[in-house]
């Protein structure tokens, strides 16, 4: 009689269920990598983007609270996605009132989430697209209405007023930066 062995039909069915839940979890390892390898591939893309925009844009810094933003011109939507925006027809960098409006959102990583951590006395550094600083000192932070348009307006002095929206989306925060005058 030959040595061979005989595979009992227990036998059979832990070794087909074994190659079933081999190849299945094979099959969540493989969408898992995917998953993770598209989503790292988009936060590279982004970042480096993120990055690109601050080369080759205005920057407003305040590094008490960790936030560095691009800032373009207008703020529409398509805007406000990429960067913080610039309100038309206000301020120039380091002369007037430089407007800026930003979104935050306590659900998305947005440029102006750390905002509502503004204390008064902060540096707000605004850099030219040269990237000739200018310094700011807080002076004020309040919340206002959606239609109160008047922080917008020309005070006669230089400032930056940043603007995003509150937690729940219904008002705005505003943070106000004078210049300082040795600059």
């Amino acid at each position: 009689m030959s040595s061979k062995r005989f595979i009992t039909d227990t036998e059979n069915k832990r070794t087909k269920k074994q190659w079933a839940l081999f190849i299945t979890g094979l099959i969540a390892l493989i969408i898992g990598t995917s998953i993770l390898g598209f989503y790292g591939i988009r936060k590279i893309h982004r970042e480096i983007q993120k990055q690109k925009l601050l080369r080759e844009n205005v920057v407003v810094e305040i590094k008490d609270i960790k936030i560095k933003a691009p800032v373009l011109e207008g703020t529409d939507n398509e805007t406000l996605s990429k960067a913080a925006g610039h309100f038309f027809e206000t301020g120039e960098v380091g002369s007037g009132n430089y407007c800026i409006a930003g979104h935050s959102s306590t659900i998305y990583k947005e440029y102006f989430n750390n905002l509502k951590n503004a204390k008064i006395g902060m540096k707000i550094n605004l850099y030219d697209k040269e990237k000739n600083c200018y310094t700011y000192t807080i002076t004020e932070m309040f919340i206002v209405e959606p239609n109160e348009v008047w922080v917008l307006n020309d005070f006669g002095d230089n400032r930056v007023t940043i603007i995003t929206c509150t937690d729940d989306g219904t008002q705005r925060q505003v943070v106000v930066g004078i210049k300082n005058e040795s600059q």
